[in-house]
């Protein structure tokens, strides 16, 4: 008998398991794919917005806010990138001068910080590449931005090192309300647990519709991305984005913690809630779009394209509340669901354990370190620790200089990585120029041996795919 089970490993759900794991009782995460952070958490551009988009008054306004602040600290206690490096609005049409007015005011209402209203060329000094054609501009210094895999990993590893169990490939099929809680049948075994916690992306209406009588449709939106090579991460310092249309912030251009360079994304409302297909036409919405609001953006240094879904409720806002019995919801976690994630957590986990009558741990480890990157320290710590682990001075992904020891560290860690995709996430291995194209064979060898498996049950991302086929000399 779990306390509580939580559906879905995403941001969402790691952020509430960690905060869980400071009270006393036994929890939970179910997760249906191979690994924490496999859905709409590994598809986003990694902003950690201001909060003056969010409507005054609404839930999601009032845990963008929280969130953004609650993001420095916690970066630091999870040993993560995070820049606040400032965001930027760029209105280029006369007529959208009045849409920027009503930003900066909404901001205000929501105590965001920091926010001034700038003229084109004021913009353009804090960043050269704004297109000239800006008229003017909103300056918010307290965005930011943030690794999503290694926020969302580092989230899952501290609730594990706390006590939360995470189980992969289960997932929920049926949930039926009993007299002590909840039977919950995932990956075909049942459970039972005295509450359950719904954060399960795009898939949370399905499993809120089994419980409760209202219902609730998610609609999956579309963001398509393209993300360019290193040498093209410095043609914006901060975020810039153009004046939110319909369908949300549109299409921004950013740098990255790691030193790329994004844009993206497209958002087209679809049903399929697989749907993560890039699209010939939304990348040339990319392409096209980009360029609206910065100058001479270096597509041609363009090395992956990939695309996301966003968890879009029609009452646009989010829904975290108790549903049923016993039942949270954490569903319509749309954008600024990233930024949102350390409040959600904090918000769930507190009603959670109140409804409980849940105790705080005497001891909760709220520090964890993370994977050692050799790169980043000085000569002399590095060749000590070459010396004393020599996996460390074994260079495996050349684009990004990442390590043996790295990967074997990612390997071996709480919740850690057993598929090419989840060495990825981990260590950047994979994530350059070459997009794996040299490093995939040693980082299978690796992976098989450190999982005690053949190379043959190496797979990119669980389930059927596997890396290949068979042995051509014996079998094909």
């Amino acid at each position: 008998m779990y306390d509580a089970v939580i559906i879905g490993a995403g941001v969402s759900g790691c952020a509430t398991a960690r905060e869980l794991s400071a009270y006393e009782g036994k929890f939970c995460v179910f997760e249906r794919e191979e690994d924490v952070c496999c859905g709409t958490s590994k598809a986003n551009s990694g902003i950690v917005h201001a909060g003056y988009d969010a409507v005054p008054g609404t839930l999601k306004a009032k845990l963008n806010v929280r969130g953004n602040e609650l993001m420095e600290t916690l970066a630091g206690e999870l040993d993560i990138p995070f820049v606040r490096n400032g965001s930027v609005v760029v209105c280029t049409e006369d007529q959208d001068r009045e849409k920027l007015k009503r930003l900066y005011e909404n901001g205000r209402q929501n105590k965001v910080p920091g926010l001034r209203l700038l003229t084109g060329e004021e913009a353009r000094r804090l960043e050269p590449n704004i297109t000239k054609d800006a008229a003017a501009a909103l300056y918010a210094p307290t965005g930011g931005i943030v690794c999503p895999f290694e926020l969302n990993i580092a989230l899952a590893e501290n609730a594990c090192v706390n006590g939360v169990e995470f189980k992969f490939g289960a997932e929920v099929s049926d949930i039926k309300r009993t007299e002590g809680g909840y039977e919950i049948t995932a990956g075909g075994r049942m459970y039972e647990t005295r509450a359950v916690i719904n954060a399960a992306g795009v898939y949370a209406d399905v499993f809120h519709n089994m419980v409760c009588e209202d219902q609730i449709h998610i609609t999956p939106r579309k963001g398509e991305y393209m993300l360019m090579d290193k040498p093209a991460g410095a043609h914006v310092g901060r975020t810039i984005f153009t004046v939110p249309g319909k369908y949300g912030k549109g299409v921004l251009v950013t740098p990255t913690v790691h030193g790329n360079l994004m844009a993206g994304p497209t958002a087209l409302d679809i049903e399929d809630k697989e749907g993560t297909n890039t699209t010939a036409a939304g990348l040339e919405e990319v392409r096209r779009k980009c360029a609206q609001a910065v100058t001479g953006v270096p597509l041609d240094q363009v090395i992956t394209s990939f695309a996301g879904l966003r968890a879009h409720e029609s009452g646009r806002d989010f829904i975290i509340q108790e549903s049923g019995p016993y039942f949270f919801d954490c569903a319509g976690i749309a954008s600024p669901g990233l930024t949102s994630c350390p409040a959600i957590g904090e918000m769930l986990a507190g009603m959670t354990a109140k409804r409980l009558a849940l105790h705080k741990k005497d001891r909760f480890i709220s520090r964890r370190q993370g994977i050692v990157r050799p790169g980043a320290l000085p000569e002399e710590e590095r060749n000590e620790l070459m010396r004393k682990e020599p996996a460390y001075g074994n260079i495996i992904c050349r684009c990004e200089m990442i390590t043996e020891g790295e990967i074997l560290d990612a390997v071996r860690r709480p919740v850690g990585a057993r598929t090419m995709d989840g060495v990825k996430r981990r260590t950047r291995a994979g994530m350059g120029r070459c997009q794996s194209g040299f490093c995939a064979p040693k980082v299978m060898e690796i992976l098989a041996r450190e999982l005690g498996v053949s190379l043959l049950d190496i797979t990119k991302s669980g389930g059927a795919s596997r890396m290949l086929a068979g042995r051509d000399k014996e079998e094909l």
